[in-house]
């Protein structure tokens, strides 16, 4: 689908490029944006790497088994039977933590990894609740520290780029309350049996 939709853009800007006579235009701005994607790339994975390698740090300290038991009274409540699944808590509780400290691009294969314990948990393919409540908790994530935001901030020129502090909990904690309450109603609504 993206790559249709990624052709039908190139054509757009072809076409309206020929027809107000700017295709120079057009060749330039494909050739700036090319060079800027890569230079974003390379920015983003360095910072990947960075985080992927603290939280494998945490993971091999033993952190990630604390904070699973610190977790896990929240963790039984959401995905009830699969909390029994103690390397699907670790990896459910280190992408949480991930996202707790803003970490986003650390917690995102920890979520990968997490969903495919899920669902070797609830024994099936398709969308059991327990994966579904993983996405909810990794898209809505509280933050506590927004540091890859505040990095954006700073790269951009912002003298306090950790000012947005307040207004992101605030945005954060409302948006997993009313989402996880929201998924909780329609479980009860549609169940799939405990799963």
């Amino acid at each position: 689908m993206l790559s249709k939709l990624w052709v039908g853009f190139f054509a757009a800007s072809l076409l309206c490029g020929a027809f107000t006579g700017r295709l120079d235009a057009v060749s330039t701005a494909a050739t700036q944006g090319a060079a800027a994607a890569v230079e974003l790339i390379l920015s983003i994975t360095g910072l990947m790497c960075l985080w992927s390698g603290v939280m494998e740090i945490i993971s091999a300290s033993g952190l990630a088994a604390k904070m699973e038991s610190c977790l896990r009274p929240l963790l039984q409540k959401l995905f009830g039977v699969a909390a029994h699944d103690r390397q699907a808590m670790q990896l459910v509780s280190a992408n949480v933590t991930a996202n707790l400290l803003g970490l986003s691009n650390a917690g995102t294969p920890i979520g990968l990894r997490a969903a495919s314990r899920l669902y070797d948990t609830a024994g099936r393919r398709g969308a059991p609740n327990v994966v579904l409540t993983l996405i909810i908790l990794n898209t809505t994530s509280i933050q506590l520290i927004p540091s890859t935001v505040a990095a954006i901030r700073a790269s951009c020129g912002a003298t306090q780029p950790f000012d947005i502090m307040p207004a992101v909990w605030c945005a954060s904690a409302c948006s997993v309350t009313i989402v996880l309450l929201l998924a909780h109603a329609l479980r009860t609504a549609f169940p799939d049996d405990g799963k």
